[in-house]
């Protein structure tokens, strides 16, 4: 996986379910997202920094996206 100080592994299944039980809104914008990559921007989606999982991630903009109703 990705080496860095933030990345907690004992989040990753409650990541997983998180992206298993998305949003129909988490959804489509995980469809606008992945055109960023065309743009040379990868992101992630439920991914665990620290204590936390956050929504939507972009290491290279330093950019966390979280959807809230």
């Amino acid at each position: 996986m990705h080496n860095n100080n933030f990345y907690n592994k004992k989040l990753k299944p409650l990541a997983k379910t998180h992206r298993n039980d998305s949003t129909k809104a988490e959804v489509r914008l995980w469809c606008e997202l992945l055109r960023a990559k065309q743009l040379g921007y990868s992101f992630l989606r439920q991914r665990s920094i620290g204590n936390f999982i956050v929504d939507f991630f972009c290491k290279d903009l330093k950019l966390i996206i979280e959807e809230s109703l």
